[in-house]
Parts: structure tokens; C-alpha cells; sequence
């Protein structure tokens, strides 16, 4: 069966485009096609790829959890205390329901943390099934998470690599989380070595506080820049980098751009945790997002978390996350809000490293989203709502638009 979608608009091109699907990839991309086809009228609304979640934990979504200071550490405290009673079967039922959450919003492709130093690798194990089990629905990539440290959790170097073992797609590393400066950078060298032994991706927890005197990025950077790995490398967090000085970072804005390192920023979450020991002026808590955009850097937005013990709240919908950002970030010129939904889509696949079959390309995979605007600035400007995904070209839902019934004639 081949679907011709009629008379959509793409991110990025003028004018109204025809889609046609066949066998689960894009035959062609078009302003206009003509075949044998079931045809499916867009209406001039706008087409885009499905949105990427680079990074969440779905081991810790909605396990709740008193946070009374409002700190990261604070939050990395009260899920030490919680997580060894956690089951295979609570972790799959929370982890399924934020992926539902997730799904329904357009999100196809997750990049989860997955806490390696809890007991059992439970966790683990049950991400990876899930990622298995749902990899029809939902690409999935899970990252072997030392939350309480390399070093400073008692074997925590055994059970990362007992994690790539079983199949963890990305080494996970929190070097601000040692105790002390040293073991954090030993702990980037070792997540680095692993990385090569077991040819995976990296995603670190890089510099995710305040400290200004933080420095795991340069490492980072230094270390997979020698081993020709940047471009398979990502910085999640680095809030650190918006508090150093402006010729220390504009030093390091031409390193981070030739290793081709990715960065994610976790607006809602970055803005909550960190700055509570300032008083005022008081910091946004955000890595420097515009700079690194402006110096040809690759940077996506991500959730991190669902009502967790670091975040309260969270939904899933990675439209409320780019909303929060571009206003934290000041990405407000109309150019940047026309290219913002990159934060959410295509700048995610590329630090998940999926660009090969992902955007609306002919040979791709039939894989987008429908939203409910007709242009990238509406879309954000409304908060536009998903109306049809489709994921290799089998649709996964419809939304229609519920119906309002106005009680005064100036509301009609």
C-alpha cells in the first residue's frame, strides 16, 4: 500500500509539499506527485520529524520524592534512599507509562539514563528489555549511569561496564558527583577507555552546577577529541559553563566545535535546581545555549525528568520543554524562534546518531509528525498539538481537535 500525503509544509522550505510513502520509507518529497496511491489531504499544516528525548530517566519518572532545598544533590540524596526498593515490575510500569506520555506527545527516538549503582542492575535490565520490546514503536538507547559515582559507589566502575556488557548503547559518567576533582577526571578517562573497548557512544553528566571552577568539560572535550570520538559524544547539563568567564569559554567554544560535540540542555530542570545559593543577581542555570548555536555547535533540549526526586512536575511533551528553553536561553528573534523546533527534533538525532534514517527525505524512514499550525513560528507560538505520527509508515495515533461550545456570540 502506498499513501501520498497531499499538500504539506516542511520545516524549512517554501511552499507546499506531497509525501509520498511506500513499504515505510519516503518514495518521494515533492511539491507535487502523481500515483497510484490512498491519498491523505494535510491541509497545509506543518510536517515535521517525530521529536527526539536525548535525555530522561526512565528508571526514576514518577517515583516522587520529598525535595526540600530544591537541590541536584538533594536529589541525588533522596533517590539513594528509595531506589533498592524498587521492583522489576514498578520500574517497568513507571518507565511504560512515561513512554506512553512521551509517545503521545511525537516523541519516537529516547535516550535514557539508567542508574547502574542500584542493586542488581534491575533497572537496567528492565530498560533494555522494554527497548527491545518496544523497538517497532519506539527507538530506544539506554546509557549505563553511574548516578552516585565511578569512584565514590563502591564498585561502580565494575557495574558500568558489567552494564555495556549487557548491551547498554552509551557509557554515562557524573564526575562532579566523585569526591574529589581528581577521581572526576579519572572517571572521564575511564568512561572514554570504555568507550572504545565497546565501541559505544558517550553521554556524560558534565559539570552539572554552579561551580564555576568546574572543568570536566575541557577533559571531555580533550579526551575524545584525541581519540576521534567527539562527533559520538554528548554533554549533558555542563550548567557550569554559563558561570565561567567569557575568555575561558570563547577559548573552549573552538575546541568543543572541531570535536563535533553535542550538548544537551535540560531547561526546566536546569532552571529549578540550579542558582538556589545565589542570592541576587541569580543564574539562569543553563549551559551558554545561544553561544554554542552561534559557534556551529550542536545543542538540543531535553525533559530529564517526570516527578522525580530532582523535578516535580514534567509531562513528556517536548513542546512545553522547547517553549521553556527558548524563553530561559532568549532564542526570542523571529530567525531563531523559525528554527527552534531543531532543539527537538533533528539536533537530538543527531547527538542519538540516527541522522541516517531520520527527517523527511526520499530513502528515509517514513517517520513524522503533523502538527496542528501551518508554520514552524505558529507551531511555537500556539504550542501546537501532535494531530498524526506515524512511525515508519504505520500511523501510532490521530488527535482531533475537541470541540469548543462558546456561550457568548463574541467567542463563535
Amino acid at each position: 500500500m502506498r499513501t501520498l500525503y497531499q499538500d504539506a509544509h516542511l520545516m524549512g522550505r517554501e511552499g507546499s509539499f506531497d509525501l509520498l510513502v511506500s513499504d515505510g520509507r519516503f518514495e518521494a518529497v515533492a511539491p507535487h506527485i502523481e500515483a497510484e496511491a490512498e491519498c491523505v489531504d494535510l491541509g497545509g499544516q506543518l510536517v515535521i520529524p517525530p521529536y527526539v528525548e536525548p535525555h530522561i530517566h526512565l528508571d526514576a519518572v514518577y517515583a516522587g520524592g520529598r525535595n526540600g532545598t530544591g537541590t541536584l544533590f538533594e536529589g541525588i540524596r533522596r533517590w539513594s534512599e528509595v531506589k533498592a526498593s524498587y521492583t522489576e515490575a514498578s520500574i517497568r510500569a513507571r518507565a511504560l507509562a512515561a513512554i506512553r506520555a512521551e509517545m503521545l506527545a511525537g516523541v519516537q527516538y529516547i535516550r535514557t539514563h539508567v542508574d547502574v549503582t542500584a542493586p542488581g542492575l534491575v533497572a537496567l535490565k528492565t530498560l533494555l528489555a522494554l527497548r527491545e520490546e518496544l523497538r517497532d514503536l519506539v527507538t530506544i538507547q539506554v546509557v549505563a549511569f553511574p548516578q552516585d559515582g565511578f569512584y565514590a559507589y563502591p564498585g561502580g566502575e565494575a557495574l558500568v561496564e558489567e552494564a555495556l556488557r549487557l548491551g547498554a548503547d552509551c557509557v554515562g559518567a557524573i564526575p562532579h558527583n566523585e569526591l574529589a576533582r581528581e577521581f572526576g577526571e579519572k572517571s572521564l578517562h575511564r568512561a572514554v577507555e570504555l568507550a572504545v573497548k565497546y565501541d559505544r557512544r558517550i553521554d556524560v553528566h558534565c559539570d552539572e552546577t554552579d561551580d564555576d571552577q568546574s572543568r570536566h568539560l575541557e577533559l571531555l572535550t580533550a579526551l575524545v577529541t584525541m581519540e576521534g570520538i567527539g562527533a559520538r559524544t554528548t554533554a549533558s547539563h555542563t550548567c557550569s559553563f554559563g558561570s565561567v568567564n567569557n575568555a575561558y569559554a570563547f577559548r573552549m567554544m573552538a575546541n568543543l566545535r572541531r570535536a563535533g560535540l553535542h550538548f544537551v540542555s535540560c531547561p526546566t530542570e536546569n532552571i529549578t535546581l540550579e542558582g538556589r545559593q545565589d542570592s541576587y543577581p541569580k543564574r539562569r542555570g543553563l549551559t551558554r545555549v545561544k553561544e554554542l548555536l552561534a559557534a556551529g555547535v550542536n545543542v538540543c533540549f531535553a525533559q530529564d525528568s517526570i516527578e522525580d526526586p530532582w523535578y516535580p512536575l514534567g509531562d513528556g511533551d517536548p513542546m512545553h520543554i522547547l517553549d521553556a528553553g527558548i524563553h530561559i536561553a532568549q532564542l526570542m528573534s523571529p530567525e531563531e524562534i523559525d528554527g527552534a523546533l531543531a532543539l527537538v527534533t533533528t539536533n537530538g538525532a543527531k547527538a542519538l546518531g540516527v541522522e541516517a534514517a531520520y527527517g523527511i527525505e526520499a530513502g528515509k524512514d517514513a517517520s513524522f509528525l503533523v502538527l496542528d499550525a501551518p508554520t514552524p513560528f505558529e507551531a511555537i507560538r500556539r504550542r501546537a498539538a501532535v494531530r498524526l505520527s506515524v512511525r515508519r509508515g504505520r500511523v501510532l495515533f490521530r488527535r482531533g481537535r475537541a470541540p469548543v461550545t462558546a456561550e457568548v456570540p463574541f467567542l463563535v
